[in-house]
């Protein structure tokens, strides 16, 4: 991802900071000439820049007189600052679970406007809803059969039509139809266009005016950069948007030109795409996406995605497994289950502080999530007295399972070594007393030990993943200074780092 070369050359004009004996104008200029130097290179617009410089010397200037500490005073400030580019005070629709909520896509051709209608229709199954696509481009060559397409893939119910030509027409059956069918979410893909032509204009404000859409989105390719700002105003001043979805941010460098211009349109940015795969969606947050592109993490996104894989019900129980070592293979297949439910591992990784940069665009999703996909039908194939650990899996039963689940044998064995160590991981973990009241509640008190002993815990494969013991110290460093461990308090203010609590409450640990 590009947009990690960024974050990777802010975060390190910060931690020149720590080098530093003494914090003053002279080191705060050079430390934000490398920032502004980073901002513009990402094709960020240079009065934005210069808008965020003048805040953070102004918060220098004002408040080093009252001897605070400096350091975490400018982090602070280009975290605040750069959140505040990306941010705008109009709030995006939410849509109504139990209702048909009709939003209405609109962009530039070549956006990726009808795969990223996909993957907002596939987001909101994935979480429970009816969704459905409705299929009014008659505009571009092939585009009802690329929808069509991805709708199969995905399993979403979709509408269009190869012999109507008229757009308004296809656009209110459509709706109607999936209205009827009490459908919750009806995505309209509308055809591509631009600002100089009217009548696709037209056409457009045409559609709006008579599904009367809850909700109007537009689609903005980020390899345009700054060039999208007049683009934006024009659909905006066309219909109603109420909000952006920024796409293909995984490899174009003017990518923080996109997301600047963005604001400067007033609507706020609801999710960005991040590669080809309908996976490859994430909600957007400003502050949250700042502090992950800076290695700072968000652990209450890491709450969010935790509660939301695991079941409330389910946690009391993992830590009863935790705590005796009682794991099976049962346990591991129903763990590989919610992992699928996390979605982007790498994703995941960039909310834990100290790794988003580190991993940020090196991890394989895709590799991964095959794998964990082939584990579990393996583990399909198993009976239950086999899941639970009453038979042994010898030579013969490995046979078996192989066959059963069109595996290798050598892919069984690879399973069964990968749970050994995952069942001794967890057995070390049940001695180290990590639920309620243990090692883990302790932490903040004395993140050295517990180090130490998750240096024995974790496997050492997992441990170069995550960038090495250095790395794992920087994170228990600041995992240890979060709030809601030990009555410590939080990181300097930093945002987003008061759920600490909450997560360990979920896994045992920490205050009730």
């Amino acid at each position: 991802m590009v947009l990690a070369e960024l974050g990777t050359k802010i975060s390190n004009a910060l931690k020149k900071l720590n080098k530093v004996d003494v914090i003053n104008e002279e080191t705060l200029k050079s430390c934000l000439g490398e920032i502004c130097t980073a901002l513009l290179q990402a094709d960020v617009n240079v009065h934005q820049v210069k808008k965020m410089r003048d805040a953070v010397t102004l918060q220098f200037k004002v408040q080093e007189a009252q001897g605070a500490n400096l350091q975490n005073l400018i982090r602070q400030s280009v975290v605040t600052e750069l959140s505040n580019m990306l941010e705008t005070e109009k709030k995006a629709y939410q849509p109504k679970k139990g209702k048909s909520n009709v939003i209405m896509f609109v962009g530039l051709q070549g956006s990726g406007k009808t795969t990223t209608c996909t993957k907002f229709a596939y987001h909101y199954q994935k979480k429970g809803w009816r969704t459905s696509l409705v299929c009014c481009d008659t505009f571009r060559a092939g585009a009802f059969d690329q929808l069509k397409q991805n709708a199969t893939k995905v399993r979403i119910p979709f509408y269009g039509s190869y012999s109507e030509t008229d757009p308004v027409a296809i656009a209110e059956e459509g709706v109607n139809r999936f209205k009827k069918e009490g459908f919750e979410m009806i995505i309209v893909d509308t055809s591509g266009r631009h600002k100089q032509e009217g009548e696709l204009f037209d056409e457009m404000k045409q559609v709006a005016a008579t599904i009367k859409p809850d909700e109007i989105i537009f689609v903005m390719d980020s390899s345009i950069g700054q060039a999208c700002y007049d683009q934006a105003l024009a659909f905006r001043k066309a219909v109603d948007v109420g909000s952006v979805i920024i796409t293909k941010l995984d490899g174009h460098a003017k990518g923080g030109g996109a997301l600047s211009a963005v604001a400067a349109t007033e609507s706020p940015i609801i999710f960005i795409g991040t590669g080809e795969h309908f996976d490859d969606f994430e909600s957007f947050e400003a502050a949250s996406f700042i502090k992950r592109l800076l290695g700072l993490g968000d652990i209450s996104k890491i709450v969010d995605i935790v509660k939301e894989a695991v079941p409330l019900e389910d946690q009391p129980k993992l830590l009863e497994k935790i705590t005796s070592g009682n794991f099976t293979l049962r346990d591991m297949q129903s763990q590989y289950k919610n992992i699928l439910k996390i979605g982007s591992f790498s994703q995941f990784l960039s909310f834990l502080p100290g790794v988003g940069t580190s991993l940020m665009g090196k991890t394989n999703d895709k590799e991964n999530i095959a794998r964990v996909k082939r584990f579990i039908c393996i583990m399909d194939s198993m009976t239950a007295d086999e899941l639970d650990g009453v038979k042994p899996l010898n030579p013969s039963r490995v046979t078996r399972i192989a066959k059963g689940s069109g595996a290798l044998e050598i892919e069984v064995n690879t399973l069964l070594e990968e749970f050994k160590r995952l069942k001794t991981m967890i057995e070390k973990m049940g001695k180290a007393k990590l639920g309620k009241g243990g090692d883990l509640a302790n932490l903040a008190r004395n993140p050295q030990q517990m180090l130490g002993k998750l240096k024995n815990i974790v496997d050492p494969r997992m441990l170069q993943q995550m960038g090495g013991m250095d790395n794992l110290m920087d994170m228990m460093k600041q995992v240890g200074k979060m709030e809601g461990m030990g009555g410590l308090g939080g990181m300097g203010g930093m945002p987003g780092m008061g759920n600490m609590g909450d997560l360990m409450k979920m896994f045992g640990g920490g205050k009730k």
